[in-house]
Formats: structure tokens, sequence, C-alpha cells
């Protein structure tokens, strides 16, 4: 009877336990469970359930937070889905490491404006920018972890008076 009692009384207090845990669910499906430590900007910090050391998770990988002790749910973002390149507007480009932590990494991609141009040297960043999202919506990803940024301008660009803007990024998916 001592025994019964003993074995009850260990599966009750291992589910108490287990309740205390916040679960962490991500856009791909998967689910982090640990403990919350500080939600920042654009970061999470946490500890897996039974270790010590912190982990981040950039909010754009997390779909939502189920804290352990009070079973309040809360919504960090909203899924992006990109599909083709009509969706280019919906990418978002990302200038920290930080931010992609829990991303999966995908392919170098590259937003440039022609050598021979009439743009000014903000209008040819913005047409730079919009092709590198339109090479990233291409193939899915809607995540740009931007690498390089370089206008030239006048006599450094193309001799004729114009601007180029190159941008250069590292395309990141779910």
């Amino acid at each position: 009877m001592k025994k019964i009692i003993f074995v009850l009384a260990m599966l009750i207090f291992g589910a108490m336990v287990n309740a205390q845990v916040d679960v962490i669910t991500k856009h791909n499906g998967e689910i982090v469970k640990g403990k919350v430590v500080k939600l920042e900007e654009f970061t999470i910090i946490y500890k897996y359930d039974g270790e010590d050391a912190d982990n981040t998770l950039s909010k754009y990988a997390v779909e939502k937070i189920v804290y352990g002790k009070t079973g309040r749910v809360e919504d960090i973002t909203e899924k992006i889905i990109v599909s083709s390149d009509a969706d280019w507007e919906k990418v978002v480009i990302l200038e920290d490491k930080a931010f992609i932590a829990g991303l999966k990494k995908g392919e170098e991609l590259r937003g440039k404006t022609g050598l021979i141009n009439y743009h000014t040297g903000n209008t040819a960043d913005k047409k730079a920018e919009k092709k590198l999202k339109m090479a990233a919506a291409a193939l899915g990803f809607p995540f740009i972890l931007q690498t390089a940024d370089k206008v030239t301008t006048g006599y450094n660009s193309n001799q004729l008076g114009g601007s180029q803007a190159i941008k250069k990024g590292i395309g990141y998916k779910y």
C-alpha cells in the first residue's frame, strides 16, 4: 500500500514539475520545451528544461509561447508565406545575425541596378532592394540576412554620371 501511495505521489509531482515548462512553438512545427528567460525586441532567450545554458531564437522563427506556470498563450509572429516572386513585398531584410537564430540557411542572393541608368542614389538603392527581395521570393525565402550594401555614384560608378547599387544577402526559411 505504501508503494502505491509513493508511486502516485511521484506521478503527481512529476506532472506538476512538467506543467511548469514553457512550450515554444516554431513556425516549422518544431516544439521547444524549456524556460523563457527574456523576450527582447527581435529575439527570445530561453533555457532547455534541465539545462543552465542560455539559448537564443529569432522571434521570426516562433509562432507562439505557452507559459507553463499560468497556461497563458502569447502569439509572437505570424508566418510569412512566400510562394513566388509576386510576393516580394512580404520578404523581410534582416541586418543582424541574431535575428536568424532558428531559421534555415539557403542560397546567396544578389540585387543590383544596371551600370547605365538614370537613377539617383536613393532610387538606385530602392531598385536594388526590390531586385534582392524578388530574387528571394522567387526561391521561396521569406527572409534575407543582408551581407553587403554598396552604392556608387557619379564618376566612380560608370563614367556617365549615373549610380549603381548592389545588395547581397543570404536567403533564410523556417
